[in-house]
């Protein structure tokens, strides 16, 4: 791997499999090998924000796809030293529209990171459950994608679809583009369903599907609400164990060559940081 960022998108068109968490706790364990790592959270919903305690941000990805602002003026500090993060906000769900018009509309997001040079090593892009301008800007800038799957019959109807949009803009927008790895969320071992679902994916992708599977567990529910990530809500749970496992199965594929880099310094920013108590996110 060369010195540009890696960028893997995080993608999946159906809701409530897990895909946020997986951005936002994969985001944290890369971080803590210390590699510099950018979280952009490209869903109007805002789940990958909040799950960092950011509820309002005077930038936000809006500005860099819609106004061209560089993309490390719309990044924020995180706990972790070596992990920034590109929120989003309200004025994403607008973006979709403004885009339309522009030139060169689905690579915006693709022209942003490509301006920032090195600051990064991985660069990981939350986006929304659907195959709109969002997610194509995403799948156009990244070398790679990264499919939560969910273990149930519905997650396999859903599968063959992203794949062909995967193969689709391969063919059209950006040649590079693989399917990196599935991961398989929320698994309950003792559900015959989710072992036969399992056993098919296997079957069809073979090692695209990383071992580490990632349980059902309530400590990566509670932790969003907390504003941190599952490596720092509760480092010894199930989750925590399982991100960290799945981070080392990632960075092996990439087999980042030399010493860590530095993360970019980033310009005086500031966000309100959301009250905890209160989940953020729906899926474990």
């Amino acid at each position: 791997m060369g010195s540009e960022p890696f960028v893997l998108a995080v993608v999946n068109q159906k809701g409530g499999v897990g895909k946020t968490t997986t951005a936002v706790n994969l985001a944290a364990c890369l971080a803590a090998s210390e590699r510099p790592t950018l979280l952009i959270d490209m869903d109007p919903q805002a789940n990958a924000s909040s799950a960092y305690g950011i509820a309002q941000a005077e930038r936000q990805i809006y500005d860099a796809l819609v106004d061209g602002v560089p993309l490390t003026h719309c990044a924020y500090e995180t706990e972790l030293e070596t992990l920034h993060i590109v929120p989003a906000g309200r004025d994403l769900v607008g973006a979709e529209i403004e885009l339309v018009s522009m030139e060169a509309r689905e690579f915006r997001l693709a022209q942003a990171i490509q301006a920032m040079g090195e600051a990064y090593e991985i660069i990981l892009i939350d986006c929304p459950p659907s195959l709109g301008l969002l997610t194509l800007n995403a799948l156009t800038a990244a070398d790679a994608v990264l499919i939560p799957l969910q273990g149930e019959y519905y997650a396999l109807e859903g599968l063959a679809n992203l794949v062909s949009t995967v193969e689709l803009v391969q063919a059209q927008l950006n040649p590079r583009l693989r399917i990196q790895g599935i991961v398989l969320t929320m698994v309950d071992p003792r559900a015959n369903l989710a072992r036969q679902v399992e056993a098919e994916v296997r079957g069809h992708f073979g090692d695209r599907v990383y071992r580490t599977r990632i349980p059902r567990n309530i400590r990566l529910s509670e932790a969003p609400s907390h504003g941190q990530p599952i490596l720092l809500y509760d480092i010894h749970s199930k989750g925590a164990v399982a991100y960290t496992k799945l981070a080392e199965e990632l960075l092996a594929q990439l087999a980042l060559a030399g010493p860590p880099r530095k993360p970019p310094v980033l310009p005086n920013t500031s966000a309100d940081r959301a009250p905890t108590g209160e989940s953020h996110e729906s899926t474990p």
